[in-house]
């Protein structure tokens, strides 16, 4: 079997099925990844562990930050105590949700995330439409751009401490500059 058609019925299966866990393994959120395909995940308990990706998973589906997880545990790890057999979705979610699987530790988790969001989502409206002078433009509307989950995001703001005397002095060296290339000739 070729590569690409490994990928294609490993993507159908993580994406087409809805898994519950059995009695021994248990849901987890990925909350980082130190290397070697190792991931650390935090039960709804608060335990964090590293958890291993299987080689069927490996560069065909990607894991990031705050991602669900279905995890089979591993007896004779000391640090590596479970390995990944289904990663889960916004579909798989909402299905475990209904039938009463999902850990409660989770569901104040996720209520708070979506919470966080809606709340920075306005924040940023707020902005743009303070720097549109109230004015909003489809163009300028970042609403519906990619958030990457995995990086910080930094606020940062312009100072003004440039003054006319700089902006004199910038003037004087462009002058300066344009007579020497010229050798003087203006």
């Amino acid at each position: 079997m070729s590569q690409a058609t490994k990928r294609k019925h490993v993507v159908k299966e993580v994406l087409g099925d809805f898994v519950t866990p059995t009695e021994s393994q248990q849901i987890v959120r990925v909350v980082g990844s130190p290397g070697n395909n190792l991931h650390e995940a935090v039960t709804a308990n608060g335990e964090r562990f590293l958890v291993s990706m299987p080689t069927k998973f490996r560069k065909n589906i990607w894991i990031k930050r705050g991602d669900f997880v279905i995890v089979d545990p591993i007896e004779e790890g000391e640090k590596v105590k479970g390995e990944i057999t289904s990663i889960l979705y916004k579909d798989h979610i909402r299905h475990l949700q209904t039938i009463g699987v999902w850990p409660e530790g989770f569901c104040e988790d996720s209520t708070l995330e979506e919470r966080r969001l809606a709340q920075q989502q306005e924040e940023r409206e707020e902005e743009e439409n303070e720097e549109n002078g109230g004015m909003t433009d489809s163009e300028e509307d970042d609403s519906d751009l990619f958030v990457n989950t995995n990086r910080i995001n930094y606020h940062y703001s312009e100072s003004e401490e440039e003054t006319d005397e700089d902006d004199e002095d910038e003037e004087e060296d462009e002058e300066e500059s344009r007579q020497n290339i010229t050798g003087g000739k203006d």
